[in-house]
């Protein structure tokens, strides 16, 4: 069976773990923890060198980076897979991509930076945020959302159209890592708000608040982070970044 390195504390794991269970393809739950350090372990290096998840391993094939990993999903599975997802139409999949291309760089950087700082930082650092970090990060994000609105969204049920496709998937987990941090990036955003009800409810309620019960429980972390082997190896990261 199909092995998937994960940690639902990671964006990029709850969009391969969502799309996987949504679409009904079995694998086994190899689960990685981050706040241990548990991907720096002897025995993970030997799956992946890159020490990042998510990771897939099928057979003897191993594949790292979840937007190369939720394609192959798509493309090894076409005939249950529902077109919709990665669709075979030229354009169609374009504006997937073009979207899937975007968001490294915009939602998902700006959305992780927020949560770093007012989650993360803390815990590492052992004091509170720079107000004024955290505010630009803050003010970063409200701009990159309005483009998500303006540009892929628009008045669209979904990013690409009428149906769902991986595009809301990497949208939606990253979203939520912010509010995991407890700040509400969806108040004031009617039009995000219908967006993220409808892409529940086509993954299944239920399956979301699976994928997003460790990060709607974040405050679990700090201690876990404690005990981890590298937490000393993040603080000069982490003032190279913010201080």
């Amino acid at each position: 069976m199909m092995e998937l390195y994960l940690d639902l504390h990671s964006q990029p794991c709850r969009s391969v773990f969502l799309f996987a269970k949504a679409v009904g393809i079995p694998f086994e739950f190899k689960l990685v923890d981050l706040a241990t350090g548990q991907q720096y372990s002897e025995e993970f290096g030997k799956i992946s060198i890159m020490r990042k998840v998510p990771v897939m391993k099928d057979g003897s094939f191993i594949l790292t980076e979840s937007v190369a990993i939720l394609k192959y999903l798509v493309q090894k599975y076409s005939s249950s897979v529902a077109e919709h997802w990665y669709p075979a139409d030229l354009q169609q999949r374009a504006r997937v991509n073009e979207y899937l291309s975007w968001q490294h760089m915009n939602l998902r950087a700006h959305g992780s930076k927020v949560f770093l700082l007012r989650t993360l930082f803390p815990v590492i650092m052992g004091s509170e945020a720079p107000k004024e970090k955290v505010d630009a990060a803050v003010d970063d994000l409200n701009q990159t959302l309005n483009l998500l609105e303006a540009k892929f969204l628009q008045n669209k049920p979904f990013i690409i159209g009428d149906k769902i496709s991986l595009a809301d998937l990497v949208a939606i987990v990253e979203i939520m890592q912010p509010v995991g941090s407890g700040l509400d990036v969806f108040q004031g955003r009617p039009k995000l708000i219908a967006w993220r009800e409808r892409v529940k409810k086509e993954v299944g309620e239920k399956l979301f608040d699976e994928a997003h019960e460790l990060i709607m429980k974040v405050n679990s972390l700090p201690q876990k982070m404690q005990n981890s082997a590298d937490l000393e190896m993040l603080k000069p990261k982490l003032q190279k970044l913010f201080i």
